[in-house]
């Protein structure tokens, strides 16, 4: 498919989705967003597809939403405003429930709906120039279609306080509160995202895809009956699958699994 705001790149197993409007610091309107679903909605289907970056073209990641939609939306009706964000809501659920890994690789700023982007994929990787701000209260806004993945990835006590302060940070405190998951040079980053990339494909692809949904089912689940029977079921499934066996005969006998060659 062709996109208007974006270049998307397959590679070894690996997709890579690049922002691309850098005049605008990649900031996303009504076609981006549109764009941006379609594409990861696409990738889930892929069977060839392992692993997805998320990247940008230009010096930020992305600042957040376009100052001209922003425009646009102020003078739409109330019901008008809902599905506009609905639809940037489905497209942040696009990313977080893709069926691959995404990795974000931030070799830039990342404001507001930018933190929602790089808070909806699975790792992050991110330039130690980076910094991240939480911005919607400045402009007398909330960052709510944002919020599910940004409290997940920055946890609750410090969205307690970017949320409400709109203050900067840096890439040291986006590492140390877990929003980041490796900060490195931008000479590291290309060489980082792609060992990560393939690690990701080493793996057996429909175990990744498995372990993906692990986490989202469980992660704030009570710890009940009901859990450890869901868990002990999954592992029963995955042992008697084709891959699970063909993954441990593998192991035992010494050679590569088949979804290595």
């Amino acid at each position: 498919m062709q996109y208007q705001t974006l270049n998307v790149e397959i590679a070894g197993y690996v997709a890579t989705v690049t922002l691309n409007r850098p005049e605008v610091r990649n900031a996303f309107n009504e076609t981006m967003i549109a764009d941006i679903t379609a594409a990861f909605t696409a990738l889930n289907t892929r069977d060839d597809v392992r692993a997805v970056v998320l990247a940008a073209n230009g010096k930020s990641f992305c600042a957040g939403a376009d100052l001209n939609w922003m425009k646009k939306m102020a003078a739409y009706s109330d019901d008008e405003n809902r599905a506009d964000a609905m639809l940037l809501a489905n497209m942040l659920s696009s990313i977080y429930r893709c069926n691959k890994p995404v990795i974000a690789r931030v070799s830039g700023d990342a404001y507001a709906g930018g933190m929602g982007l790089i808070s909806a994929c699975d790792i992050v990787v991110a330039v130690e120039s980076a910094r991240f701000c939480l911005s919607e209260a400045r402009l007398g806004l909330i960052p709510a279609t944002i919020a599910p993945y940004v409290i997940r990835a920055l946890g609750e006590q410090a969205s307690r306080r970017y949320f409400v302060t709109a203050e900067q940070f840096d890439c040291a405190t986006a590492l140390r509160l877990g929003l980041v998951s490796e900060a490195v040079s931008a000479e590291q980053l290309d060489a980082t995202v792609q060992q990560i990339a393939q690690t990701l494909c080493a793996n057996g692809p429909q175990a990744v895809r498995a372990c993906k949904q692990l986490v989202q089912d469980v992660a704030g689940r009570e710890l009940n009956d009901a859990l450890i029977e869901d868990t002990a079921a999954r592992i029963a499934h995955t042992r008697a699958g084709a891959e699970g066996r063909e993954g441990v005969a593998s192991f035992l006998e010494k050679r590569t699994a088949a979804w290595r060659n």
